[in-house]
């Protein structure tokens, strides 16, 4: 079994794009994937898009947070010919939004589970994208993938995640990640 939890951040933000419906115009700026395998981070920058898909192409599952809605939109201009859709995927914030009924956050899934933050957001990652200052957008695109993984094995160990409404209540979900 190869898990391979995975975010990536952009160039660009959906205002520099024409909106959200044109998020394959985005471009990569930096990616990276924890791998069971490897039991480490791997970082990739635009120039290494074609090793990012390849390690996804290989792990028994992907795991991450809007994988389907954004990551994957993001990627697919480099690599037109792959079907990301068939790449064994889960996609915590869709697996949520279906339990749920509605979308969460990734902050407010680590606070109340992990009672741990985002380290920043993907407007300041551009920001430090722009400002060349890439050590930055790496370390919060690892920081993002750790709390992700981390949500992940303390849903799949417990069978529940905990997140914050909208009011600052701490509520429970169930979930069924194996």
């Amino acid at each position: 079994m190869n898990y391979v939890f995975f975010d990536l951040e952009s160039q660009n933000l959906f205002e520099d794009v024409g909106g959200r419906d044109n998020a394959d115009k985005l471009l990569v700026a930096c990616a990276v994937t924890w791998s069971t395998l490897k039991n480490d981070f791997s970082v990739y920058w635009e120039k290494d898009v074609p090793a990012l898909i390849a390690e996804l192409k290989s792990a028994t599952k992907v795991i991450g947070f809007n994988l389907k809605g954004f990551d994957y939109r993001v990627l697919q201009p480099y690599a037109p010919a792959t079907r990301f859709a068939a790449i064994p995927t889960l996609d915590l914030l869709l697996d949520l939004q279906q339990s749920l009924g509605f979308r969460i956050s990734l902050d407010a899934i680590a606070s109340a589970t992990l009672g741990a933050t985002k380290t920043a957001d993907g407007v300041q990652s551009v920001q430090w994208f722009r400002e060349g200052k890439l050590d930055q957008v790496a370390e919060y695109c690892k920081a993002d993938v750790d709390i992700t993984r981390r949500v992940f094995e303390f849903g799949r160990e417990q069978g529940y995640i905990f997140y914050k409404s909208k009011l600052g209540s701490k509520l429970k979900v169930n979930v069924k990640w194996k």
